[in-house]
């Protein structure tokens, strides 16, 4: 029962991808909250608090993702959208 040696593993070597993007490839978006969560429904204030906005005049900073995109679709009337390249 002395047969020969098992194998190695296999060496898993990472494949080279596209180049990844820079920072000042990407685009931003800042959103700012302009009307009042009170009222609305509760998975508009949700969406509001995901997006990084707590209060009326508050501003975040945020990638252009297509999940993004949804969320600032879900509560348009509650926000303002302003394109930032950088």
């Amino acid at each position: 029962m002395g047969g020969p040696p098992p194998p190695p593993p296999p060496q898993n070597k990472p494949t080279p991808g596209p180049p990844k993007a820079t920072k000042e490839d990407k685009a931003r978006l800042v959103v700012t909250q302009t009307r009042s969560a009170i009222g609305s429904k509760p998975k508009h204030r949700g969406t509001l608090r995901a997006l990084g906005l707590r209060g009326i005049g508050q501003s975040n900073d945020l990638p252009d993702r297509p999940e993004i995109r949804g969320m600032l679709a879900r509560v348009p009337h509650l926000i303002s959208v302003e394109e930032v390249s950088t």
